[in-house]
């Protein structure tokens, strides 16, 4: 099942950037109570959008439209716009959208048009150990724009969201604070090398995407879930036991 996420970051002067996280809902089927970042399913309506824009690889176009439109639903924020939309032209477009418009017909209602290039591809996951969810994720940077409003959460899908730096999630989450699944901790890790967003797209070009599959096997007599060593992940492995997998 194709899907989109939308690693938005907002440079500090005092630290490593803030990225926006939101937290599923715990009556979701698909990681309950878990934070991630913004997105969700490649609708049908994402890839009439792409062919209207002339994308040469459809799929890539749609991905990024589905990050976008999923960030204005669960967050209300307008990453990937090629005028930052106003508060009024933001209601507008999540009202087409919850009334079942596509992001196509939201956008017209709205007189909002997109910049696909804003977003820079990141990653790629499909993780195969699920038997009945399996998503072939794509992963964007996106630099939050400066004058952005303030992300609200949905309410719906997510519960509440937050501006946290990667190691911040990440120590919340080794004191139990709060839940991460096996990609979204080892995104995390990724992105807790970086000091700026300029740096993490620097080091995303630096490592062409490839789709990531993870695998278990044995070391040492225990079982762990692996990834690849060279895709710019810090951490490649974790021991079977204490994975979450969503």
């Amino acid at each position: 099942m194709p899907a989109a996420t939308l690693v938005v970051m907002r440079d500090r002067a005092d630290g490593p950037p803030d990225i926006l996280m939101v937290e599923r809902a715990g009556i979701m089927a698909f990681a309950p109570g878990a934070m991630v970042f913004p997105g969700g399913r490649v609708d049908p309506g994402d890839h009439d959008l792409a062919r209207a824009f002339g994308m040469a690889d459809i799929d890539e176009g749609a991905a990024r439209i589905a990050a976008i439109r999923e960030t204005i639903e669960e967050a209300a924020l307008p990453v990937g716009f090629a005028t930052v939309p106003d508060a009024s032209m933001i209601a507008t477009i999540r009202a087409a959208l919850g009334s079942g418009a596509t992001f196509g017909e939201a956008l017209a209602a709205a007189g909002a048009t997109l910049d696909l290039d804003a977003l820079v591809p990141f990653a790629r996951w499909r993780p195969e150990y699920s038997p009945v969810r399996r998503y072939d994720t794509r992963f964007y940077l996106a630099a939050l724009p400066a004058d952005a409003p303030a992300p609200q959460v949905d309410g719906t899908e997510n519960v509440r969201l937050c501006w946290s730096s990667a190691q911040a999630m990440l120590v919340d989450a080794d004191a139990g604070r709060l839940s991460l699944i096996f990609p979204t901790r080892r995104n995390l890790e990724r992105l807790a090398l970086f000091r700026t967003y300029a740096a993490a797209v620097a080091q995303a070009r630096a490592f062409p995407v490839r789709l990531v599959v993870p695998w278990f096997e044995l070391r040492d007599g225990e079982e762990y879930l692996c990834i690849p060593d060279d895709l710019g992940y810090p951490v490649t492995a974790e021991r079977r036991d204490r994975v979450q997998r969503g």
